[in-house]
């Protein structure tokens, strides 16, 4: 039985790269920019929420309304998407700009974000993982995608050239048209063509970046599989979950990797339930 290739980034820029869901707006109303500090027993935590690649963060808005209706303030924070290095810290600095508890969410490669983001802010009481990554110190989103069969985003993902600060060139990754089976299979053809036309694309260097610390270690966690997804194959979400010894896993047997686009009640209802738990 031969090996499973080895992620490298010419081979995802030569094939496309893999898995995803949805960059941010900050939600106006809900924001607020105070300085971390203890907050009152009781207090319902802020709500922050990470996307990952192929999208931008109107895919969070069924959850969004949920949360919101459940009395939840509710920020979906930016992800730059360009790898551990510049997209950890930046998320670190929003979560010290609030004022009280923090239930920290991510979707697809935004775990990985979450993960390192995370380590040490004293004010994140709970992570939640959407259909992603949970990686542990020195892994990659890379060796993680290919640990299981099932992903077939690679084939409907497009490198795109861009120029760095520095002059060098970079590849961001795209999701193609065609790619709605591979990524998004249980929304209508109109939301997906919203989301593939308004997506954020990812630096195809995010998938060889070491994870630097792994936040779920000390931080109580929960997560979602999606039983139908073609981006990151559900056995992986299993077998991270399960290796990080989440306190709740569910499962959504007809979910596409979004998740939070096609089951935004039953996304919103797992983050209220880490929220209690936590409060």
């Amino acid at each position: 039985m031969s090996e499973r290739p080895t992620f490298t980034r010419r081979r995802a820029i030569a094939t496309g790269a893999a898995a995803a869901a949805s960059a941010a707006l900050l939600t106006p109303g809900n924001a607020t920019a105070t300085t971390t500090g203890d907050a009152k027993p009781g207090t319902k935590p802020t709500i922050v929420l990470v996307h990952g690649g192929y999208a931008d963060s109107s895919c969070w808005n069924g959850v969004i309304q949920e949360l919101q209706g459940q009395g939840y303030t509710t920020i979906a924070g930016s992800n730059p998407l360009r790898g551990i290095p510049t997209d950890a810290p930046y998320i670190g600095s929003l979560l010290d700009s609030i004022s009280g508890p923090v239930v920290l969410v991510a979707h697809s490669m935004g775990g990985t974000v979450i993960t390192n983001a995370a380590a040490g802010k004293s004010n994140v009481k709970a992570l939640v993982y959407i259909a992603a990554f949970v990686p542990d110190v020195g892994e990659t989103q890379g060796e993680l995608i290919e640990k299981f069969p099932g992903s077939e985003v690679l084939p409907v993902s497009v490198p795109v050239p861009y120029t760095k600060p520095d002059g060098t060139t970079g590849t961001d990754l795209y999701l193609s048209k065609d790619g709605q089976a591979a990524f998004a299979a249980d929304v209508s053809p109109a939301t997906f063509r919203l989301l593939q036309a308004t997506q954020r694309p990812f630096d195809a260097d995010s998938f060889t970046y070491p994870t630097k610390a792994a936040a779920w270690r000390t931080i109580p966690s929960w997560g979602l599989v999606a039983g139908q997804d073609k981006a990151i194959p559900p056995a992986a979400e299993r077998w991270m979950y399960s290796r990080a010894n989440f306190r709740k896993v569910i499962e959504v047997p007809t979910s596409s990797h979004v998740a939070m686009v096609s089951h935004p009640k039953t996304t919103a209802n797992l983050i209220a339930d880490a929220a209690r738990a936590t409060s």
